[in-house]
Formats: C-alpha cells, structure tokens, sequence
C-alpha cells in the first residue's frame, strides 16, 4: 500500500511528487523539452522508464503473498521470510540516494539501463534460488538494482517532457504508483496460486526477466542521450557516509529480525549498541561534511526545515505500520485461515485500492482541512487496526467486515502518508527539494522496513502454535501494537496540524 519503490517501493499512495525518484538530481523546468525533438516518440519514452518504476514497485508487494508457499517449499523460518522481505528495502533505501547522485555523475539513461540489468538479474537468480540464503542474498542485490535505476525516472520525464505533456505525464506516473501495490498483490496471488509447471512461488521474480529483457533492448534505443553535466556531477557521492549508514541500519535490522529466533544472544545486544554508535557517528560525518561546503547524504539544512522532523515522524509511524501489517495478515490469512494465496491478493486490494485513491484525489478536500488530514487519518487508521483485530478474533475469517475494515485502513493511511509528504517538500528551498526528497524517501523505505523486522518480529513471536486460533491470537496482540504506533503518528500530525494553523 505504499510507493517504493518502490516501492515500491512498496508500499506505496501516490503523490504528485514521489520522493523515491525527485532525489535524482532533479532538473528545472526551463520551459523546454526533448520530447518535441526527432526521435521516438514521447509516449515510447514514457511507457519504457514506467515500465521500469511499476517493475520495482511490483516486487516490494508481491512477495508478501507468496511468503507462506516460500515457508513451506524452502523449510525457511519466520526471520529468514522477514529477511527475504527486508533485504529488497536494506539495499534500496540506503542506496536511494547514492543511485540518484550517480544517475548525475554518469547519466541518467547509462544509470537507468544499468540499474534495470541488475535488477533482472537478480530477479533471475531469486527465481532459480535453491535454498534461503542464496534468495535472500539476491534480494540484496535486486534492491541495489532498484536503487539504481529508479531514481532515474523523474530525472528523465523532467528532463524530456515540459509544459502540459509534463503534467499528463507525471499523472500517467501517479497512476503507476497508486496501482503498484494492488496489482502487486493480485498478480502475486494468481502466480502462486497457478503454480506454473509446479514452480510454486517462483513466477513472483521469474516474471521480471523477460519484461527486463525486452525493456534492455528497447531502453537504449528510446531513452534520449545522456546530456551535459548536472549539478549532481560535482557533488559528490559522500562514500564514507553512505558506509556508516549502511552498516548501521544492517546492524539495527538483523538483531530484531533475529532476535527471537535465536533467543536473543549477546551478540544482537551487541549489534544494536553498534548501531546507535554508527548513527551518532553519521551524524557527526554529514555535520562535518556540511561545514566544509561538501555535500553529505543526508543535509543537516534539510533536516532543520519546518515541519521535516514532524513529518518523518509521521511517515515512519504510518508505513511502519504498513510494512509489519502486510508481512503479518499474508502469515495470518493464508497459514492460519487457510486462504489460497489468490484470496489473500485479492484481499489486500481493498486496502490498497483506497490508499492509491486517497494519494490521488485528496487535493480535492478543502484547503483548511489539510493541516489535519495526517492525524485524521492516522487516527482512521488505528481505529481499523483495532477493528481488524476484533473481526478476526476467534479464528474467524472476519466475514464482510474484514473487507469494510480494510477499505478504510486504506484510506486511513493514504491520508497519513500523501499530504504529509507533499505538505513538507512544499516548505523546501528549491535548491534543497532533492535531498529533501531524497531524505523523506529514504524514510520511507527504512519505516517499512523496521515495521516488518519489528512488528513481524512481534506476531512471530505470539504464535503458539499451528492453527487459526494461535495465529489469531498473535495478530490480536500485533493489532494493538499498530493501533498504539498509528495513535502516537496520529499525535505528531496533530501537533503539526496546530503548529501550521498557528503560523
């Protein structure tokens, strides 16, 4: 239910002005455009670098239903499922912006296509993976394939598209987004659910390679020569803090993921002091940086603008909660409720049909309702969180008000995600909106993946047993947990709300 990527990534609403991709070193409209240039033709352009997007967006959600078949075929424990989900977001959402600054030093079609072989390559190898370890190490490398390639995007439109063929352009790509996570989940269903020639779960990454295949044929063909040197090209890719935070945020997900699992040895202790240590030092590395005029990942002048850490805040508490919600209810319906994995897809996209609808059309609201759309519909939000846990207690499959719930956790969601976002990037000096984008994408991304090591961790740990009535019980308590984290988000937005009316 959320853009990753895309997500994604994931899970993924959508907005005007995605972040994922408005890091890649964006281009100001100047007036003019390529796309009137000869050459092929705009709409060949735009269907090539959409395909790509809706590709990786694809894969953070269609995982989430073929996790239980994957469980059963390669015998794998719930945190190796939590690091086979996980893994895609480790690598995408702290190479984000290190894969947009790159796109300006070496050009934004060489990084596009190079990003898209990757990507399905590792989609390949995830597909043929014989044992967990190998699918969750190709996980890694298809998230890097991601990273690469998806900050190209709106590098691309903004740079060949200008006028109103820009705004019906960046409209087909709101539509890509918002359509991401349902498809993603429905398409994840029919695959596993038809087990093509007995592969079971494997068609979830196989169905990438012949479209990455066609796209690597065509791409170099439609997608316009790279062209002079952006500002990106002398900035820099600031490698030692892309180490720190890569290492830290490595370190912060295992132990979680982990943890329970192993009896919470010493080492995870160990690991997570690590990784509180490795974040300060970060942080000290971007503040120097910063004062020598160099350009570190993450600007502490972004940082500081009005309302940023509020809206942090407020994403981390909403696809957090999105993460660990999608990873846990796929565990719950299909293991503990016996839904095929095809009931599960088409179950999801209640959900995501009106998150992808809110991001849309939420604009249309009145103008002194937005301050509080982002607590309102956390608070949406954490109601449904708490009226799903009731609909499914027992071991009940929730009957008609499973599907009620979901439609307006949906909408609580989309409310909490879009406006915040589009709210703060619209307080960002223009010279600053890249790595603002950047950073609030980068958010994005660890919140779900934190929601699924934390939260999954959490249901994982409450299963007692086989059977619908132990998995229930693990999704009550799961339940109450999202409730409260959406209730603490639906706080901070409120906060933000009055500070806004006040100014």
């Amino acid at each position: 239910m959320t853009p990753s990527s895309s997500n994604g990534a994931t899970v993924t609403g959508a907005t005007p002005r995605p972040p994922a991709t408005a890091a890649a070193g964006s281009v100001p409209d100047t007036g003019t455009s390529r796309a009137g240039r000869a050459g092929p033709p705009p709409g060949l352009l735009l269907a090539t670098v959409l395909t790509g997007q809706f590709m990786a967006l694809l894969d953070v959600f269609i995982v989430n239903v073929a996790v239980p078949t994957m469980r059963d075929d390669l015998h794998a424990s719930g945190a190796q499922l939590q690091l086979v989900i996980a893994g895609y977001s480790i690598s995408y959402s702290v190479l984000l912006i290190t894969g947009a600054r790159l796109g300006g030093l070496l050009g934004h079609r060489r990084l596009f296509t190079a990003g898209l072989a990757v990507f399905t390559a590792a989609s390949l190898a995830c597909g043929l993976a014989q044992g967990t370890g190998e699918l969750i190490g190709f996980r890694f490398v298809q998230g890097a394939g991601s990273a690469l390639m998806i900050p190209q995007v709106l590098s691309l439109l903004q740079l060949n598209f200008s006028g109103e063929a820009r705004t019906r352009a960046m409209s087909v790509y709101s539509a890509v987004l918002s359509s991401g996570a349902a498809l993603g989940q429905m398409l994840g269903g029919v695959l596993v659910s038809a087990d093509l020639f007995g592969t079971g779960w494997r068609p979830v990454f196989l169905v990438n390679v012949p479209i990455g295949l066609a796209m690597l044929v065509i791409a170099p063909r439609v997608l316009p020569a790279d062209g002079p040197r952006d500002q990106a090209r002398a900035r820099g890719l600031d490698l030692p803090g892309l180490v720190v935070l890569a290492a830290a945020v490595t370190l912060f997900t295992v132990p979680l993921v982990l943890g329970q699992e192993e009896g919470w040895p010493a080492w995870g202790w160990v690991c997570l002091v690590l990784s509180a240590v490795l974040l300060a030092l970060f942080a000290l590395l971007e503040l120097r940086l910063a004062r020598r005029g160099g350009a570190p990942l993450i600007a502490p002048r972004v940082l500081r603008a009005p309302g940023m850490v509020r809206a942090s805040l407020v994403i981390m508490a909403t696809m957090g909660s999105n993460g660990g919600f999608l990873f846990a209810i796929a565990l719950h319906l299909q293991s503990g409720l016996g839904f095929s994995a095809l009931r599960t897809g088409l179950t999801f996209a209640f959900a995501a049909v009106t998150f992808g609808a809110v991001g849309l059309n939420w604009r249309r609201l009145p103008v002194s309702w937005r301050p509080w759309l982002a607590g309102a519909g956390l608070l949406l939000a954490a109601v449904s969180f708490a009226g799903l846990g009731l609909a499914l207690r027992g071991g009940g499959d929730g009957g008609a008000a499973l599907y009620l719930w979901l439609l307006v956790l949906g909408a609580g969601l989309g409310l909490g995600f879009s406006p915040t976002l589009t709210t703060a990037l619209g307080t960002i000096a223009p010279q600053d909106a890249a790595d603002a984008s950047g950073f609030l994408s980068t958010v994005t991304q660890i919140a779900q993946l934190l929601g699924v090591a934390a939260l999954g961790t959490l249901f994982l740990s409450r299963v007692s047993g086989p059977g619908a009535h132990a998995s229930a019980h693990a999704y009550a308590v799961l339940s109450v947990a999202m409730t409260a984290v959406c209730v603490a988000g639906a706080v901070v937005g409120l906060a933000r709300g009055r500070a806004r009316k006040a100014a």
